[in-house]
């Protein structure tokens, strides 16, 4: 039995929705009528919801055979007294009452998001589901499920679930991701160059019971115990996309950041490259991997989180910094050493040639010769 409901969204407006119910007691959506934002929108929702399980023949209300009578409709606007020339209705016309919304879309928002879409010069993947899906995403992040009712608030007919799976698989056989990064890496050097790239990475946790091949239980920091995946992300110095990986959710975010830069210098045939990292992504051998493979780097960290880094520039120097003031320090290994000399007053200077070798002790280093200089 076919009826009408409302699901309130993450946007805080309310849908309308018909649905009926199926197997087990579950509720299967049969059309979404639209969503609405006032209680005027959402009476007139619901009339016209009411309208459509008529349409269709729908069992929504107990048919008595009995006609219902004609609601009396009133005109716009107070009466008034006849006028000079107020003409009369003529015979046989039929006078209408005020009129009504039966939807409201936002079509503006969805033809600004598909004009971006082709400006990016995405539209040459010539798939006009993907590109649905990637817009409704930017408006409301939700479900594979409800994507349609995104769509339908945005004015588009959207595809039916199965359709939505496939053009999924086509996006993972045709390669999609190859081609957006090629695409993005083209609008990039049309608008700048990529000679400084900043990378971060990020968890997207699953309200999923079991782990699988991807999905796994690793570090959060909001302290989640669900399964997740980890994102590393290589931007410009703007922040537009140019290289995107998705690791398991128990990958160590260190071990991202080389795999990504590695597979973006091949993709593009780079040579030079400087990437600018928080201090949790360069660990000293990635340091050391970067530089033999030809690529710069900037490791960045807080202040605050480095007191041991700063003791001898706080001598030397003092705490007050200006805005904008660069900085050579050295991030001590582990445990007690003389990484950080505060009798030395010069700032200590990364190079190639001053790796230590493996196993040798922190403390018969030099402070200049230590890896995993951070510039701060």
């Amino acid at each position: 039995m076919a009826f009408v409901r409302r699901v309130r969204t993450a946007s805080g407006a309310t849908a309308v929705q018909i649905a009926e119910y199926v197997g087990g007691g579950r509720q299967r959506v049969v059309a979404h009528v639209g969503s609405a934002h006032t209680e005027a929108e959402l009476g007139i929702l619901l009339a016209r919801a009411d309208e459509m399980l008529e349409e269709e023949g729908r069992p929504g209300a107990l048919d008595l055979g009995i006609e219902p009578p004609a609601r009396a409709v009133k005109l716009l606007g107070p009466p008034r007294e006849p006028v000079l020339f107020d003409l009369e209705p003529a015979a046989g016309a039929t006078v209408t009452g005020p009129a009504a919304v039966i939807s409201t879309a936002s079509a503006l928002l969805f033809d600004v998001l598909a004009g971006v879409f082709a400006d990016l010069g995405f539209g040459a993947l010539g798939d006009s589901v993907f590109r649905d899906l990637v817009i409704a995403r930017v408006v409301e992040p939700t479900s594979l499920l409800d994507t349609g009712r995104v769509l339908t608030d945005l004015g588009r007919r959207p595809a039916s679930y199965a359709t939505v799976r496939r053009t999924l698989a086509r996006c993972a056989s045709g390669k999609y991701r190859d081609q957006v990064a090629a695409l993005c890496f083209t609008q990039a050097m049309a608008t700048g160059d990529v000679s400084l790239c900043l990378y971060d990475v990020t968890t997207l946790y699953f309200e999923a019971e079991n782990e699988d091949n991807l999905r796994r239980v690793g570090y959060s920091k909001e302290r989640r115990v669900d399964p997740q995946i980890v994102v590393g992300l290589l931007v410009d110095r703007h922040g537009f996309p140019l290289e995107i990986g998705c690791y398991e959710g128990n990958k160590a975010e260190t071990a991202t950041i080389l795999p990504i830069v590695r597979q973006f210098k091949a993709r593009h045939n780079l040579d030079n490259l400087v990437v600018v990292a928080d201090a949790g992504m360069l660990s000293a051998t990635n340091l050391a991997d970067l530089d033999e493979a030809g690529f710069g780097f900037i490791v960045g960290s807080r202040v605050t989180k480095a007191p041991t880094d700063l003791e001898s520039h706080f001598r030397w120097h003092g705490d007050a910094f200006t805005d904008g003031q660069v900085i050579d320090t050295v991030t001590p290994r582990k445990g007690r050493n003389r990484d950080n000399d505060t009798a030395v007053k010069a700032e200590p200077v990364w190079t190639a040639n001053s790796i230590p070798p493996p196993g040798a002790p922190s403390g018969r280093i030099r402070p200049n010769a230590l890896p995993g200089t951070t510039r701060r």
